[in-house]
């Protein structure tokens, strides 16, 4: 299982605490692997500033129908070759969000992923990667 975070994740714990929280990104990869443990998974977490690394881990993923949770961060809302690498998935993949994005600015009322994902799951703080986990392990298990 895959969970891949797009830019600017990588600084959580020191970027905006009052929008996304103050778990470190480190602290959010244990949390991942933790649970992934728990719910009979080995989960890789991965964190990227590059839009192209992004999709080649998404074509990575439906080469090898690996189930996916996505925070494509600011791609969400522009990538149209993340959405059509996301178009491509062969396993669940859901996308995530530490903040709501539809209690922000306008412009990140838009994703370009939703669509072509399993499902999303957004405004729980980190808490939202370990309910897209639950779905994950759900939809594989149905």
């Amino acid at each position: 299982m895959l969970v891949l975070n797009g830019p600017n994740l990588g600084r959580l714990g020191s970027r905006e605490p009052d929008v996304y929280g103050a778990t470190s990104y480190a602290g959010l990869v244990e949390s991942c692997r933790t649970l992934g443990e728990e719910l009979g998974f080995d989960v890789e977490v991965r964190e990227t500033n590059d839009e192209g690394e992004l999709v080649r881990w998404l074509h990575e993923a439906a080469d090898g129908k690996i189930p996916v949770v996505i925070n494509p961060g600011a791609f969400t809302h522009y990538s149209y070759a993340m959405r059509d690498a996301a178009a491509q998935r062969t396993a669940p993949l859901i996308e995530v969000h530490i903040s709501n994005p539809y209690a922000r600015e306008e412009f990140r009322h838009t994703s370009v992923i939703a669509a072509v994902a399993t499902g999303t799951v957004a405004g729980f703080g980190i808490g939202s990667y370990r309910l897209a986990l639950r779905a994950l392990a759900e939809e594989i298990s149905a």
